[in-house]
């Protein structure tokens, strides 16, 4: 009798199906990093070759900024400030490093954890799916999406005017740390209990890695320590400086033993739960039990003291820096120069910390749609259907929401303000305290703004309001860097509200402008609850 074909083993079959739906799922944040990558590759050659036309311009330029620390602080040590290539190795390559490993932690997060807290990943491991199969497809699907972020980047370059091979490896050194957060998000996945807890942990090891570099880079006697972070590796790779493609090795055995060990607890670990396993009896914990409001506060705790202590410990530094401005020496041209690339002026401390600032309202603005994402994540969980069936009103929680997230970017942005000039004091930079705490409240406006747009994202389509929010604010700083150098009209340019800063504390705080941003949000809020009281709740 004729034997039946052997079955394919479990799990592999299905790989590709996997690997294309989580692709998919992630298909919007992909295509949004990659039009980011390649953009932010365009723009910056170009300004460059238009801004500094002349060798003695760029002369200028690099002698300026060869040993400015507080520049360093941003984009690493430069190479070759006289060439277009050269500086765009150092203004991209510093720049879109940190977004390529947000990218890596987030992708890894998401297609890993997210889908257990979710229920999904239970589902799909109950057919005839294998642990390793589901997550090796995940993986696939990150690693296509990187492959889209490096092509988008060597496109960008290559069409500003840099040539093909260069333009390619430059676009390697910066995607190269994607693989090694997507190990580090990956193995907080199986470490962590839960998605927040994953993120905070791998956001952790994140800041640890970029504290290195910045000590690297603008410390004296320790640039040994580039080689303990994947950020000072993409440095080290020194793309159109006298290349050094042997440090790869460094980002391709880190990402593989990061991967595999994640591969290995996944394994081995019960579905749903962390390393170690939750405790099934604790001491009760009673506190911040007494309102909604004071509920999301003790959910939301650990996370309010990370990002305190991330920014604040940030503030700090840059503010120790903040004097290394002061001795440039840049020419009026120059800075109006570099006012055109997205640079600002940082000719004096005040100049130096007014332009770093603008980052901090970013940051802050980027905490505010954090907030109201995980007020969509407690209605996609259906805890709030649970709340919501007790005497709580509906305008209530998410008034108590959008309050507590304002109140946290407040007691953020003061605490940014007030360690920047704990900072510049012991660096020996002589700034006013009041000063730098109007810097500080100076990031609110815009932050209020954004939480407001996304409360009322997540009032009218909650399943998409996280990519609403977060895609507005995005697209909002980068027309704000680069808008100027495209030709467009001014009114063009200032429909972002970025352009609508004072660069506090070199410059005044600007009261008109700011009242504008705060009634947009208020109105925004006021419609959100409206508008949330009347629709029914969604689930994931």
């Amino acid at each position: 009798m004729r034997s039946l074909p052997r079955a394919a083993p479990a799990g592999r079959a299905p790989v590709l199906a996997l690997a294309r739906r989580a692709f998919r799922d992630a298909r919007v944040r992909t295509i949004s990093f990659v039009y980011l990558f390649a953009l932010y590759a365009y723009i910056q050659p170009i300004g460059y070759r238009d801004g500094f036309p002349t060798v003695a311009e760029r002369v200028g330029f690099a002698h300026s900024f060869s040993n400015n620390k507080a520049v360093r602080l941003f984009y690493g040590e430069p190479h070759n400030l006289l060439s277009v290539s050269g500086y765009t190795a150092w203004r991209v390559g510093g720049t879109l490093a940190i977004f390529a490993a947000i990218f890596g932690l987030f992708a890894a997060v998401r297609a890993l954890r997210t889908e257990e807290d979710a229920g999904r990943q239970e589902l799909v491991l109950a057919g005839i799916v294998a642990r390793r199969t589901a997550y090796l497809s995940s993986i696939a699907a990150i690693a296509a999406g990187t492959v889209l972020l490096w092509a988008g980047e060597s496109a960008g370059f290559i069409v500003a005017g840099l040539p093909a091979g260069g333009s390619m490896y430059l676009a390697l050194a910066t995607v190269s740390i994607v693989p090694v957060c997507a190990g580090v998000g990956a193995l907080a996945s199986q470490l962590a209990p839960t998605r927040r807890m994953a993120l905070e942990l791998g956001g952790a090891v994140l800041g640890v890695w970029f504290l290195l570099r910045v000590i690297a880079d603008t410390a004296s006697g320790v640039t040994w320590l580039r080689w303990l972070t994947p950020l000072g590796w993409a440095e080290q790779l020194r793309p159109f400086a006298g290349a050094k493609p042997l440090v790869l090795v460094l980002p391709v055995v880190s990402a593989a033993l990061l991967l595999w060990l994640a591969a290995r607890i996944n394994a081995s670990r019960d579905i749903g739960t962390g390393v170690p396993p939750a405790r099934d009896s604790a001491e009760p914990r009673l506190g911040l039990l007494s309102s909604p409001m004071a509920q999301a506060l003790r959910s939301e705790r650990s996370s309010l003291i990370v990002w305190l202590a991330s920014v604040g410990g940030f503030a700090y530094v840059l503010g120790v820096v903040a004097k290394s401005s002061s001795s440039a020496g840049i020419s009026k041209n120059l800075n109006r120069e570099l006012g055109k690339l997205g640079t600002g002026s940082i000719v004096t401390p005040t100049g130096y910390l007014g332009f770093t600032f603008i980052f901090f309202v970013l940051v802050i603005s980027v905490f505010a749609c954090a907030q109201i994402g995980m007020a969509r994540h407690e209605e996609a969980e259906q805890r709030l259907e649970t709340l919501l069936s007790l005497p709580v009103a509906r305008r209530r929680w998410l008034g108590g929401r959008m309050a507590l997230a304002a109140c946290a970017a407040a007691a953020i942005s003061l605490t940014a303000g007030l360690l920047a000039w704990v900072g510049a004091e012991s660096g020996g930079a002589s700034i006013s305290l009041g000063k730098m705490i109007e810097a500080g409240a100076n990031c609110l406006p815009v932050a209020f703004l954004f939480l407001g747009l996304a409360a009322l994202a997540y009032a009218i389509v909650p399943r998409a309001s996280s990519a609403i929010a977060y895609g507005l604010l995005s697209v909002a700083f980068l027309w704000d860097l680069v808008g100027s150098l495209l030709g467009v009209p001014k009114w063009l340019v200032e429909l972002t509200p970025f352009t609508h800063i004072g660069l506090v504390p070199a410059q005044p705080f600007r009261v008109g402008d700011a009242a504008i941003m705060l009634a947009i949000a208020a109105a925004c809020a006021l419609a959100a609850a409206w508008v949330f009281a009347r629709r029914d709740l969604t689930g994931a």
